[in-house]
């Protein structure tokens, strides 16, 4: 990894709240000479915008990492510490080491360089909310991968999260692999 001066990188994750699937972080470090317009937390934007601006955030930025924590990492750690390890990696990942990270919350990963979290900061730093959107789109792609495997369970349309719909599927065809164990509304289901 090259140094990488003054250069600040974003980070954010996506995926604490789902039942199902990885949690993924991503770490970015914008050129400040190629902007990206229309930046925002990546919950405002639609699918399709993330997707474009996605594209637009990899072929611009000086280096983009997206690295997740799988299933049975969060049911061993907790959906927290897990998170953490996705943004660790993320981070750990990008081809120049940053000379600081910031991340979205209030918790930082253990990293060589110093961390400072800031809670909204998807929705005010720039690389923190293009951090947002890669991790976003790589989840919601798993997500899509996850459904072709568990049909039943229409992760391709809530993504894992516990809507009415994902909670019936549930009741109905039980615990899958891509579930999360350790969550209240899973842990409920096993035998």
């Amino acid at each position: 990894m090259k140094g990488g001066g003054a250069l600040i990188c974003g980070v954010d994750e996506a995926g604490r709240g789902p039942l199902a699937g990885p949690v993924f972080a991503a770490a970015v470090i914008l050129d400040p000479a190629r902007p990206v317009a229309g930046l925002a937390d990546s919950k405002a934007l639609s699918a399709r915008r993330r997707e474009a601006l996605a594209g637009e955030i990899t072929s611009r930025a000086l280096a983009w990492s997206v690295a997740s924590a799988s299933v049975e990492e969060i049911d061993a750690l907790n959906i927290l510490q897990a998170s953490l390890l996705a943004m660790r990696r993320a981070v750990e990942g990008l081809a120049i080491v940053p000379a600081g990270v910031e991340v979205d919350g209030p918790h930082c990963p253990r990293l060589e360089v110093p961390a400072r979290g800031i809670v909204g900061g998807d929705a005010t730093h720039a690389g923190i909310s293009a951090a947002s959107i890669l991790a976003k789109v790589a989840r919601d792609a798993e997500m899509l991968a996850l459904h072709r495997i568990h049909p039943r369970y229409g992760f391709d349309r809530h993504k894992g999260y516990p809507t009415a719909a994902h909670l019936a599927a549930l009741r109905a065809h039980g615990v899958c692999a891509a579930h999360r164990r350790s969550f209240a509304p899973v842990r409920a289901l096993l035998p």
